[in-house]
């Protein structure tokens, strides 16, 4: 029986390194790649009850036009406390499909439960602020429940002297971090505290029939990599 030599055995893994390699440039995304990001958001009041829904609709791509980053669809039951003025509360639901960066087809999904305040502020005539806090409990695919803690700031600032609504042109920012309540997820698998921060600016327009339109950009910072994202959105209610 022959034994392969040391070069032999060398040379071997030398080439199966070079071999490996495309699979890992796929996989790398590429920070230089600008997203897009396609949402919708609604929210609606029972009558003239406290309770109401909301929810949203977004499709996520790793580039503008192609390559599919995320489906989400999200969707819950608000309470606005009379005690509480200018606040909304929400239990929800989610369900995300998420794509593999590059030509891979593959695919996880996630379910999600949240709970969420939404605290407004108005400081300024001209500066309307909404701060909020989410807790998520997720069941994503392959791993053990994770949790995770969101805070947002959010902040609208009239250009043309019109309060949001019909007519107004506004610009919009807002900062989110995230932060993972646990850091093992299973399988001897592990994650960063932080998950990632969004920062987002855009200039918005109401149209006359309610709707109001946003485009603007986000630049997406997490543990692993960072991003920008071109972003479209329609906020609605009724």
């Amino acid at each position: 029986m022959c034994t392969p030599s040391t070069s032999a055995l060398k040379s071997i893994a030398v080439l199966t390194c070079f071999s490996l390699l495309p699979q890992f440039a796929q996989a790398q995304i590429d920070q230089g790649q600008t997203g897009l990001w396609s949402m919708y958001f609604w929210n609606a009041s029972f009558d003239d009850s406290v309770f109401g829904a909301q929810g949203d609709v977004q499709y996520r791509q790793w580039e503008v036009g192609e390559d599919l980053e995320q489906l989400l669809l999200r969707g819950g039951l608000t309470w606005r406390p009379k005690s509480m003025q200018n606040t909304v509360l929400t239990l929800g639901y989610a369900n995300i499909t998420s794509g593999t960066f590059g030509p891979s087809n593959a695919q996880s999904t996630e379910n999600r439960i949240y709970q969420e305040a939404l605290l407004g502020q108005k400081p300024a005539s001209w500066l309307h602020l909404r701060h909020r806090f989410r807790y998520e409990q997720r069941w994503v695919e392959d791993q053990d429940l994770r949790t995770r803690f969101r805070y947002a700031i959010f902040a609208d600032i009239p250009l043309n002297g019109v309060e949001p609504g019909p007519g107004s042109i506004y610009l919009a920012v807002y900062n989110e971090v995230f932060v993972n309540g646990e850091r093992d997820i299973g399988r001897s698998n592990d994650v960063e505290l932080f998950d990632r921060n969004r920062s987002y600016a855009a200039l918005g327009y109401g149209l006359d029939n309610g709707p109001r339109l946003q485009a603007g950009y986000m630049h997406q910072e997490s543990a692993s990599f960072g991003k920008g994202q071109l972003q479209l959105s329609l906020h609605q209610s009724f």
